[in-house]
């Protein structure tokens, strides 16, 4: 958006919570104006923020490490705290985005849903008026989801209604204080945002990748579910997205050389995200000395192309970089929705009722896609325990730095008790993460928004 004008409710929001990044970097003038049309309130929705996610994860998470105890000390205090899972994540900081950043993306959505209620009876374009109602549904399910898979314990069918979860904010009335509702309300509101979505959304892929549809909607349903453990839900949603939108890239179409190797608009991809906060360590091609971790890196085959799209190996020092994924040329790490993972929530799904035919033929149509023509040949398995054992792997090496799904599955799959402990070594010193440590949950910065209080 290149005009002059910016809305009235940004312009209030960006002063009243002093946000470094300014939406246009503009001086208040007479030409401020509050949004009136449908192309107005598309336009709050196209702003950046409202899909963007927290990078901590990828800091905390098994996918990379710091081989030199002299680069780990050249990080920010925070950097450093989140890496080795210190009790005080933040080091002393007590503003942080990957906390604000979703609520501020929030507000935008909360005033695009109060804003079109004075267009309801109006004349207007019915469709896109229903589309655009449902974008903001989902950009809300998108941001809450994005907060309680980080801030609040991992989903648990049995104590999430005595559990505190995050505050939901519903109304773009900044002066009101919420309290923390529970993550069984948490997830109830997402979802309930979501089947809304889903009513309203066209059906077709755009080239504005960051704008929802149905099918990244059910795909959204399929991550949530399945992060609840949730398998029959999950299946579901997935199914319902692929059977609207299953295509996949042919990873033999893709350079082995490029630092960008994909499109944002690549054919994969429905929704498009990507973590909003620029630490040095998560970035695409990281200049930091940082190095993907081995034992991921050796999981690919030779005749994986994705061990060369998707990284590049310094062969003076052995230091395993990121290349940039599906964002596209941005070097910020993708968060968003895209088919692979669906094939995959299948997979994983099918494998965890036993049908190890349905495991074995989503996985086929994913990987024949990533090895080399005429190489691929389809493991075999005859147990639920081999089959769910090759999908989490192949989960693995297809959604690396996949901004947080790597420690959702870390989250979820130690509440099935798969006991994953995780470890750093600095120096002679080494820090451990314990499968089922209250450190796999962000704590909530201590200087909570303006209409945040916390209930302990």
């Amino acid at each position: 958006m290149t005009s002059i004008k910016v809305f009235l409710l940004l312009f209030i929001l960006l002063h009243l919570t002093a946000c470094k990044d300014s939406f246009l970097d503009v001086k208040p003038s007479t030409d401020i104006v509050s949004p009136k049309t449908l192309d107005d309130f598309q336009q709050m929705l196209d702003y950046p923020r409202v899909n963007q996610t927290s990078a901590l994860p990828l800091l905390s998470s098994d996918e990379y490490s710091i081989p030199e105890e002299k680069d780990f000390l050249t990080q920010s205090n925070l950097e450093r705290n989140v890496y080795i899972w210190s009790d005080d994540r933040y080091g002393g900081q007590t503003s942080i985005e990957d906390f604000n950043y979703p609520y501020e993306g929030i507000f935008y959505v909360n005033s695009v849903i109060r804003g079109m209620e004075d267009l309801k009876d109006a004349a207007v374009d019915r469709k896109k008026y229903n589309h655009i109602l449902g974008h903001a549904y989902f950009a809300r399910a998108f941001a809450c989801f994005d907060l309680v898979k980080n801030f609040v314990a991992p989903y648990d069918a049995v104590s999430a209604g005595q559990e505190l979860g995050i505050a939901l904010k519903l109304s773009p009335n900044i002066d009101e204080v919420v309290q923390r509702s529970s993550i069984q309300e948490n997830y109830d509101q997402i979802l309930s945002d979501l089947k809304r979505a889903t009513s309203l959304l066209d059906a077709a892929i755009t080239v504005n990748r960051n704008r929802a549809n149905r099918p990244s909607a059910y795909a959204l349903a399929a991550r949530i579910y399945l992060s609840m453990r949730n398998y029959e839900s999950a299946e579901r949603y997935a199914d319902s997205c692929l059977a609207m939108y299953d295509k996949l890239i042919d990873y033999n179409t893709v350079s082995l050389t490029a630092a960008t190797p994909f499109a944002l608009d690549n054919e994969e991809s429905m929704l498009y995200s990507t973590v909003g906060r620029n630490y040095s360590l998560v970035l695409y091609a990281s200049i930091q000395n940082m190095s993907i971790d081995n034992g991921l890196y050796n999981l690919y085959a030779d005749n994986d192309l994705r061990k060369s799209i998707f990284f590049s190996k310094n062969a003076a020092n052995g230091l395993i970089k990121t290349k940039r994924g599906y964002s596209g040329s941005s070097r910020f790490p993708y968060s968003g929705l895209a088919t692979d993972e669906i094939y995959l929530i299948k997979a994983e799904c099918a494998a965890r009722k036993n049908d190890l035919q349905n495991c074995k033929d989503y996985l086929f149509k994913l990987l024949s896609k990533r090895y080399k023509t005429g190489t691929f040949t389809m493991d075999d398995f005859s147990t639920k325990a081999e089959a769910l054992n090759k999908v989490l792997i192949e989960r693995r090496k297809e959604l690396v730095w996949r901004a947080g799904l790597r420690w959702d599955d870390l989250r979820r799959l130690n509440k099935e008790g798969a006991n994953i402990s995780l470890s750093r070594k600095l120096g002679n010193e080494t820090h451990i993460l314990e499968a089922g440590s209250a450190r796999f949950v962000f704590p909530i910065p201590t200087n909570e928004s303006i209409f945040y209080t916390l209930n302990k």
